[in-house]
């Protein structure tokens, strides 16, 4: 079977032809601009989603013309938490906040004196990403557009709007509102009241591998695709690169190094984790919550460190992995929070702190304790998930720091588990909206477990955890210095 999977990365979109639930036959990618207005707030243009993920179908149809007519679905899968809201016309009123903006901070204390019980309830702790507390900020700070709004969509709703004309979300996107109780599967009248925001203007809420609507016929002909062929209600961008990876059973963890990090972990049961920032929603598979550990800073911290000392992240992460020993154990400690801490500290306003500066200091040491400190705070996620009862057993990586054999052994080492990666695994988020697209379009809902090709399993590495572990008690200092 042949499906197309589309996923909308807070930087770009990727687009992929998938066949059989594992080949990529064709794919293609288009960048997308974040607008900073000012400091602590990121915003994107909707429309520019809908035509980035057009001009990602017209390349698959030139790449594979011949292909297109099989094609039996399409799966989405995107950034979550963002705030889109639109008119009676569904057209946007505004630029959509995405979930890195940090404006409603205060409106994150007040949803939880309104409604102490949320983190049990919802995704987690009342945090400025999180799309609640930016209703309600817009509802004090652009009370035109709030009182003008009729709905309220996610990014990958809004494509799907454009593919098909028809409105809907699904339960892992609708679990990162904190408008939806997880633990019943539908919206709730008191999250959304705690907002002022009017039930009314919410899609209805489709299982992620069922069919959310039909493609246009115009669409169809421009991309050689059969007219009404189903697009599947798809996922959030972590539940849809879990799948991608091979993840739907409980018990799976897959650790995506991206922009930002996230240790998802598969579940059997809804453990919520409000006391340690731990968010949890429902996974894209039957039966299974998806427990997710948020590293606010991964890869954009490598970026970071690379811009800083003239370089590029390739280059930095290449000279760190050149280490030996001893410039390890001189190497300055680095906790690179620079968009705030969530799991387990939740501070958003967090800011990064570096010790251990010396004259030796060179930039390549700055790249090592980078990578080590995004290392450092996945094993605080994955620790904060245990303890609240997640039990992980495999794990994969996933996501452009993979890239690098020093960073996947720095997270093995710091979690002490062996990590397999995936073959494929840059195409993960695209292939698991795609295989949301199968099922929808009648294939086996064992579609969504189809395990990937292992590509390299990576053990602990036992003289390295010999150095860490001074160097993390140092990490943990600095990381308790947040609350000074």
């Amino acid at each position: 079977m042949l499906a197309i999977g589309i996923d909308l990365g807070t930087s770009g979109i990727k687009a992929v032809l998938l066949e059989d639930a594992v080949r990529v036959l064709a794919a293609a990618h288009r960048p997308v601009s974040v607008s900073i207005p000012e400091v602590g707030q990121s915003e994107q243009d909707a429309d520019g989603w809908v035509s980035a993920v057009f001009a990602c179908l017209d390349e698959l149809a030139a790449a594979r013309p011949d292909h297109m007519a099989a094609v039996a679905g399409i799966g989405l899968s995107g950034q979550m938490l963002s705030a889109l809201l639109l008119d009676g016309n569904l057209r946007p009123l505004r630029p959509a906040m995405l979930w890195n903006d940090q404006r409603a901070m205060a409106e994150c204390a007040d949803l939880l004196a309104a409604v102490p019980d949320i983190g049990q309830r919802t995704n987690g702790t009342p945090d400025p990403g999180i799309t609640a507390p930016k209703l309600l900020w817009l509802a004090r700070h652009e009370p035109r557009v709030f009182g003008a709004a009729r709905m309220l969509l996610l990014t990958k709703d809004y494509v799907r709007l454009a593919l098909t004309g028809e409105v809907a979300s699904d339960p892992t996107d609708a679990g990162g509102t904190q408008l939806f109780d997880v633990a019943r599967g539908v919206w709730a009248e008191d999250l959304c009241a705690a907002v002022g925001w009017d039930m009314a203007h919410l899609p209805c809420v489709v299982p992620s591998w069922q069919a959310a609507g039909g493609l246009r016929a115009g669409l169809a002909a421009r991309w050689g695709l059969r007219p009404g062929l189903p697009v599947a209600a798809g996922a959030g961008d972590n539940m849809g690169s879990t799948l991608g990876a091979g993840a739907a059973r409980p018990g799976d963890a897959v650790l995506s190094i991206g922009t930002s990090g996230v240790a998802n972990l598969v579940d059997r049961a809804f453990h919520p984790g409000p006391g340690v920032a731990v968010l949890t929603s429902a996974h894209a598979a039957p039966d299974a919550f998806l427990s997710m550990g948020v590293v606010m800073s991964a890869t954009a911290a490598l970026d970071f460190s690379a811009r800083l000392t003239g370089t590029d992240a390739v280059t930095l992460a290449g000279e760190a992995g050149a280490m030996d020993a001893r410039a390890i154990a001189a190497a300055p400690v680095f906790l690179p929070c620079l968009n705030g801490v969530r799991t387990p500290a939740n501070r958003p306003g967090a800011t990064g702190r570096i010790e251990g500066l010396h004259p030796g200091t060179n930039r390549a040491a700055l790249g090592f304790a980078t990578m080590e400190g995004v290392a450092f705070q996945f094993a605080d996620c994955v620790r904060a998930q245990r303890s609240i009862g997640v039990t992980p057993e495999r794990f994969i990586a996933v996501g452009g720091g993979t890239r690098s054999a020093l960073w996947v052994r720095l997270l093995a080492t710091a979690l002490d588990v062996s990590i397999t990666l995936p073959a494929g695994a840059d195409g993960a988020g695209p292939s698991g909206a795609a295989r949301l697209a199968m099922v929808a379009a009648g294939a086996p809902i064992e579609t969504l477990a189809t395990p990937l090709e292992v590509a390299a399993t990576i053990d602990p590495d036992p003289d390295l955890a010999r150095l860490l572990v001074a160097r993390k008690a140092r990490f943990d200092g600095l990381m308790a210095s947040l609350g000074e």
